[in-house]
């Protein structure tokens, strides 16, 4: 099988680097995550673990890691405001790379993705390659991808690994499961938006970064293996809520005017087209629950907007470019 692109040549980013996981009661899941972290080639400065669900008393140190700072907010955080607790603990360092605890990094993920950064310094954000299995036949993911109608979707999850997607390129936004981002301009854009608790704020962050006048980067060679939804279930009511919900505040708060009015017709009838995808298997009511809170969100989703908008510096052709047509 031909090898993914190689960064050997490229001198890596330098600066301080704090890896920030937020927890949900992982358990082995969480072991084996910190476990990739202590063989990492280029160990992280920090390590960061958010205790969304009290169950860690303490944390397994593998041999090879930087001291483990435990957060225990009393309460689930959610993925968003999470991270962004983490985030306010790591002034002292020029990147923050986030890794969910059911995801195991490669020895040399973290000095893959600081060698991107080195290689291309207008890009803000850097995704990983993931696979879905230890044998890394099938890919989890290589990036987020924003279609014009809004709908959101893990570019490659599912595929077969073997000869897809070996090369460095521009996505539209990096999966948070496994991301490099510069520190600075993540605390900049306000971090997370915690309201939407999880899913989906990832790729609201990457807009951000692209209205920002950033690009986000996929990177090949920083490969993790990652069981996606393996604490919040796979294909549950929970994930497709949560993320169908979300959907209308990204669309709504990024969205440029002229893309907005331009798209709005295909973004409704997205919505619609969704909820009949849902009615064979009687789930329907958990879109229609999802549609009307992100309804009920609208005005206060609304006021974020006229905060986003007059710091654009991205075109809009550029950003139109950036989504996916098909």
């Amino acid at each position: 099988m031909p090898e993914p692109q190689r960064l050997a040549t490229v001198r890596p980013a330098t600066g301080r680097v704090a890896v920030i996981i937020v927890d949900y009661r992982a358990g082995e899941l969480l072991t084996a995550c910190l476990e990739g972290l202590a063989r990492q080639t280029r160990p992280a400065d920090r390590i960061i673990v958010v205790d969304n669900g009290g169950a860690e008393s303490s944390l397994p140190e593998p041999r090879g890691c930087p001291p483990i700072e435990l957060i225990h907010p009393g309460y689930n955080t959610g993925f968003a405001e999470g991270n962004n607790l983490a985030l306010a603990l790591t002034v002292d360092c020029d990147w923050v790379a986030l890794l969910n605890p059911d995801a195991v990094p490669a020895p040399d993920w973290l000095e893959q993705l600081l060698r991107a950064s080195g290689r291309y310094p207008e890009s803000a954000a850097f995704g990983s390659r993931m696979y879905s299995d230890d044998a890394r036949t099938r890919l989890d993911g290589s990036g987020d991808v924003m279609h014009v109608s809004g709908l959101v979707w893990r570019r490659d999850h599912g595929r077969p690994a073997e000869g897809r997607r070996l090369r460095a390129d521009e996505v539209f936004s990096p999966c948070a499961a496994a991301a490099l981002y510069r520190r600075e301009l993540l605390a900049r854009l306000g971090g997370f938006d915690e309201e939407f608790f999880c899913y989906t704020e990832d790729v609201d962050l990457g807009f951000r970064i692209r209205l920002a006048g950033y690009v986000c980067r996929y990177v090949p060679d920083a490969q993790v293996v990652h069981q996606g939804s393996a604490l919040t279930g796979v294909r549950s009511d929970f994930a497709l809520y949560h993320g169908h919900r979300n959907l209308l505040w990204v669309f709504v708060k990024n969205m440029p005017l002229p893309l907005l009015v331009m798209l709005l017709p295909v973004h409704l009838l997205m919505h619609l087209v969704v909820v009949l995808r849902y009615l064979p298997d009687g789930r329907a009511g958990v879109l229609v629950k999802a549609k009307r809170d992100a309804l009920a969100g609208l005005a206060r989703n609304w006021r974020k907007r006229r905060a986003i908008q007059p710091q654009r510096r991205a075109g809009v052709l550029s950003l139109l470019r950036a989504m996916s047509l098909w």
